[in-house]
């Protein structure tokens, strides 16, 4: 595996990992004074772990 691969599996990990986290404990998050509702973080999950896996995989 390339490195930059490597760190792209990581991050996009990691970046899964936190909206997981997130969406479990309902974490509150504000942006701009709007509030993001916590089943973004859900489909935020799904993605960053689906493009990760893919990464691995390939």
């Amino acid at each position: 595996m390339k490195p930059f691969t490597l760190i792209s599996v990581v991050f996009l990990s990691l970046l899964a990992l936190l909206q997981l986290t997130r969406a479990l404990l309902g974490w509150e998050v504000t942006v701009n004074g709007i509030v993001i509702p916590v089943w973004v973080s859900g489909i935020a999950f799904v993605i960053a772990g689906t493009l990760a896996l893919m990464l691995w995989r390939a």
